[in-house]
Parts: structure tokens; sequence; C-alpha cells
């Protein structure tokens, strides 16, 4: 059975989690309630995504209390000053219709429309603010995304407070190895989107070969290398039975498949992240 993951401040999060990035509206509910159904506890969702409303009613629909059920959403990159961090996360509440989020993330470190623009300062003044929101019992947890070490290491030398979390791109083939190590090694839970490289990866005939000799389907073997490798995945579904498939994931891989993997390195898409 997988176990939660839990951060340095000792928030407990379920090991797998749904994505909902690019999942139209009435998908996104569906895709929401079938994973609630399937065992899910935990769902990832973003102000960016424009589908939190979905989200909370779906979590609603449910049945399922409130508190077991971890809600992650995010600050849109480009809100860098306190007033903004305060004014997008009561939004976003109104948006889920909760009384708080479990986890909150400053979404980038820059503007997706600004990729590589230098923001520390904007930055520094997000991350006060969303510590202020977490004494203030309307977030549990707080953390960032797609943030390299020179990204966080300002953070914790202005607030003297590391972030929880770090929700990057892992998958098979892209791993971010050097990031990734100084997350681990600092305490950050790697939260991994896209394991599933948005389907690039799954049409692999090395993988597909791997993933013949568990008797698992692609997808699945994706999730268990991320598991095994310490990061939580975020599978992105809106296939009731591939929602079903993709928690399913608590596989034994032997060494010598990890390394067989861990060799792929390249073979996904790769999306340049600084300028």
């Amino acid at each position: 059975m997988l176990k939660n993951f839990v951060t340095y401040d000792g928030v407990s999060i379920p090991p797998v989690g749904l994505g909902t990035w690019q999942s139209a509206p009435n998908d996104c509910y569906n895709a929401v309630r079938w994973a609630l159904d399937a065992g899910y506890r935990h769902i990832d969702t973003a102000f960016a995504y424009g589908n939190e409303a979905d989200v909370g009613r779906a979590v609603r629909d449910s049945g399922l209390p409130r508190e077991q059920v971890f809600v992650t959403t995010k600050l849109p990159s480009d809100v860098k000053d306190e007033k903004g961090t305060e004014a997008h996360l009561v939004q976003s509440l109104r948006n889920l219709r909760m009384d708080y989020v479990d986890l909150y993330l400053i979404h980038a470190p820059w503007p997706w429309s600004d990729i590589g623009k230098d923001c520390t300062q904007g930055n520094i003044a997000a991350w006060g603010a969303m510590l202020e929101l977490q004494l203030s019992g309307l977030v549990r947890c707080c953390g960032v995304s797609n943030f390299l070490p020179s990204d966080i290491l300002p953070l914790l030398d202005a607030t003297g407070v590391m972030p929880a979390v770090n929700q990057i791109r892992f998958f098979v083939g892209n791993t971010q190895r050097e990031c990734t190590f100084f997350c681990q090694e600092n305490g950050i839970l790697v939260e991994a989107y896209s394991p599933l490289a948005t389907g690039n990866i799954l049409d692999n005939g090395v993988l597909a070969q791997v993933a013949q000799r568990y008797n698992v389907t692609v997808a699945q073997l994706c999730i268990a290398y991320c598991l095994h490798k310490g990061t939580l995945p975020l599978p992105k579904s809106v296939n009731q039975q591939r929602i079903r498939q993709n928690i399913d994931v608590d596989i034994a891989l032997s060494d010598g498949d990890v390394a067989l993997l861990d060799g792929l390195e390249g073979i996904g898409p790769y999306r340049k992240l600084r300028s």
C-alpha cells in the first residue's frame, strides 16, 4: 500500500494526485468525481486552469468530508506582490467554495508570458504573503512550482522559511536531476507534474517492454517510476478507465529496470523554462 508523503512541516499528502491542467470544465468535473470514486484523495488545480469551480463542485458532490480530500491550487505566475497574492487566494477559495486550501503554490518564478524574467523581489513578496496566509489558516502548506534552486534560495534568505513543496516537470526521460537533488537534500518534497509527458512517451518501445514485464500499462510504469524516485506524481486524465489504472501503481521496480529507465534521459519532450 502506498504511503502518504509528509512535508518537513508535518503536512500529510496523499501519494498520487489527479492533475487537471488542460481539463475543460465538464471534463474536469467528471474526472475529479471518477478519481475520488476510485480512491484518489489528492486533486491539483490552479487559478490559471479556469476549473477551480468544477474541482470544488466535484469534491462537494462526492460526499467526502472536506478534510479527506487534499486540494492544491496555485497563484498566477504574473502575480508578484503581497496584495495580489492575498486577493487571488480569496478568489480561488470563492471559486472552490472552500474555507481553505491544503497546498498553495507560486505557479512559476516568472510570468509565463516572459519566461526567465528576474522576479526575485516579487517572489519574495508573494512568498511572505503566502506564509501569512498559512498562519491565518487559509492555507495548510506553502510551496512553489517550476522553481530552480536559484529561485528558491532567495525566499529562504528573505524569510528563513523553505518551501515545503516544489512542483516541477518530472517524467522518465526528463527528471531535472540537479533541481530534484537540491530539493530532496533540503527537505523539499518534489511533486512530479506531467509524469506521462502529456502522453508523449507512452508509445516508447523500451517503456512498453519494461511495462510488459510487470503486466502493467506504460502509464502505470511511469507513475511507479516517479514514486520510486521519491517524487509525488500528478497524472492527468479525463478517461475513467485510465484514471482508475493510474492510481493502481504499487509496483516494486527492480534496480535493473530503474537503471534502464534512468538511462533514457532525453526521450521525452523538452520545454525550455529559461530564456
